[in-house]
């Protein structure tokens, strides 16, 4: 799921303060400590290959984010895709691979416990 700024709903409109706000966007029901993240990734990476052997090879913690920069593939389980780019307020549910297409930049706010994971076998499958 991911909405343009410009398409989340405006709730307040003042000179010096404009609030807009996207609710039901994602539930964190049952997950603990919330990571906040920074990404930078150039045009080409692939995240699919890193997530061998986790999961359906597929990364299995929701994020909560917005594209700064760029443009990313995010391919869920079912094979649907959909492509976040920038100024775009997204959520990812668990079950995905990221593809880059355009040098991107992105905040996320993860469940700490689960993407930590994930991160720690990125590492691993880097290192050997």
């Amino acid at each position: 799921m991911h909405t343009h700024k410009t398409e989340i709903p405006l709730r307040i409109n003042l000179p010096g303060a404009v609030a807009r706000q996207q609710t039901g966007f994602g539930d964190a029901t049952g997950y603990g400590p919330i990571a906040g993240e920074f990404f930078a990734m150039a045009k080409g990476t692939d995240l699919a290959p890193l997530l061998k052997g986790l999961e359906n090879d597929l990364c299995q913690s929701p994020h909560w984010g917005y594209q700064l920069k760029g443009e990313v593939i995010v391919t869920y389980s079912d094979g649907k895709e959909e492509t976040v780019s920038e100024g775009d307020l997204f959520y990812w549910p668990p079950g995905h691979t990221v593809r880059v297409s355009e040098d991107a930049e992105i905040i996320l706010f993860s469940p700490q416990n689960e993407h930590c994971s994930v991160v720690d076998h990125i590492k691993s499958q880097l290192t050997g």
